[in-house]
């Protein structure tokens, strides 16, 4: 719509990491100016050129320069926007209201609670959302297929798991495990330094058979062989209480879970990984303990 009527309000594009924002930015510029739209664009990263004096020199000198007369306006896009100083962007406002009739600004944001409401309530926000399971799935075959990888179905479900939607991610990931050989589940989990996600069930399971010292050789196993940090163990363990393959009741995962959100308190505030770990894993052990007296 927009390129049609060769028009368009300021810009918000908010959402999280890898959603397409920027390519999004770039692509309606393309559409706009054709080949040559780099030279109608000032494009800044905000993380690091943030500062008011940016605002005042760069952004400014570009906004109040005149274009051709078949060119409608000027782009200025401002990547992570929402790392801005409080100054820079009440800077900003005033200028997206002085140079409006010849310049058009595309924020963008991962966090737009960070951009002020006067900047907010001048944009048109479009809020993009992590993409689907689907899509970066096939996104990634294609990928594969171009470059001649093997690859397995349930590494890539892997990847999609891990990245979260987040196609940059995803591709990272998919270019390191091919650097190993074969896009393979182990692979993917090595080079993101990840625990296979059946070793950490297993040992969940083991310690709630009430076997701590094995669940405990398994834990100092897992921190060896992958290099883990306790933070990383407990968003591991997690994520695998709530798995289908795991089969505990419900009010055990919710114990879990408990337990979990409390070692996982004590180790950012600097407590120590294995003392805490060997904690979490003693408590559910005490919990498999008492499930199996009340079945009884």
């Amino acid at each position: 719509m927009f390129v049609k009527e060769r028009n368009m309000p300021h810009l918000l594009f908010a959402g999280p990491p890898g959603t397409g924002k920027t390519t999004a930015a770039h692509a309606l510029a393309h559409d706009l100016y054709g080949e040559d739209y780099r030279m109608y664009m000032l494009e800044l990263n905000a993380s690091d050129e943030r500062g008011i004096d940016v605002i005042r020199t760069k952004v400014k000198e570009f906004a109040r320069s005149k274009l051709p007369a078949n060119i409608p306006f000027k782009i200025v896009l401002l990547d992570e926007a929402d790392n801005m100083t409080a100054d820079a962007q009440q800077a900003l406002r005033r200028l997206m209201e002085m140079y409006v009739e010849v310049t058009r600004f595309i924020l963008i944001a991962n966090y737009p609670s960070k951009i002020i409401e006067p900047i907010q309530s001048r944009c048109a926000v479009f809020r993009f959302v992590p993409l689907k399971k689907e899509d970066v799935i096939a996104r990634l075959k294609w990928i594969c297929d171009q470059e001649k990888v093997k690859c397995d179905e349930d590494a890539l479900e892997a990847i999609y798991e891990i990245s979260e939607g987040d196609m940059r991610r995803s591709i990272n990931i998919l270019q390191s495990s091919a650097a190993l050989g074969e896009v393979t589940v182990a692979n993917v989990y090595k080079v993101v330094g990840l625990a296979h996600p059946r070793e950490v069930r297993e040992m969940i399971r083991t310690a709630l058979q009430g076997n701590f010292l094995k669940a405990r050789d398994m834990l100092r196993n897992l921190m060896a062989t992958y290099g883990l940090s306790g933070t990383d163990i407990v968003k591991q363990m997690h994520r695998e209480i709530f798995s289908s393959e795991l089969d505990i009741p419900e009010p055990a995962r919710i114990d879990i879970a408990d337990y979990i959100g409390e070692i996982q308190f004590r180790i950012v505030e600097g407590a120590d990984d294995e003392i805490q770990l060997n904690t979490l894993l003693a408590r559910i052990a005490m919990l498999g303990k008492s499930l199996r007296r009340k079945q009884k």
